[in-house]
């Protein structure tokens, strides 16, 4: 199974930017749905967005027009461009490969907002 790395996530103030980044330990052009989750203490873990090897997205609602999901089949890494952050966004966020029933889940990386 595809080994996956985060890396990108820290403490912004509200209103800031992040970038994460999503690498891949081989080829993803042929795992057609990537995306990133986050969970809180509070909640369970959440879609934040996916993207399919074609190139087609798909946002929670939270996070439509704040964030954007991309992926580099040639580089095996996804990645994530957060604008806009809200307190709200706080969590740990996850890269997965595959679905999120039977896909691959990267270690989690922290993303806090402070107000």
């Amino acid at each position: 199974q595809v080994q996956l790395v985060e890396s990108g996530g820290g403490l912004v103030q509200a209103g800031g930017s992040l970038r994460l980044s999503c690498a891949a330990s081989r080829s993803i052009s042929r795992i057609n749905n990537m995306g990133w989750y986050r969970q809180d203490s509070r909640k369970q873990r959440e879609l934040v967005a996916t993207i399919t090897s074609g190139g087609s997205t798909n946002y929670a609602d939270s996070v439509k027009g704040r964030f954007t999901i991309s992926r580099d089949n040639a580089k095996n890494t996804m990645h994530l461009q957060m604008n806009s952050l809200k307190p709200e966004d706080t969590a740990v966020y996850y890269c997965n490969a595959g679905g999120r029933v039977f896909g691959a889940w990267g270690q989690g990386t922290q993303v806090t907002v402070s107000s």
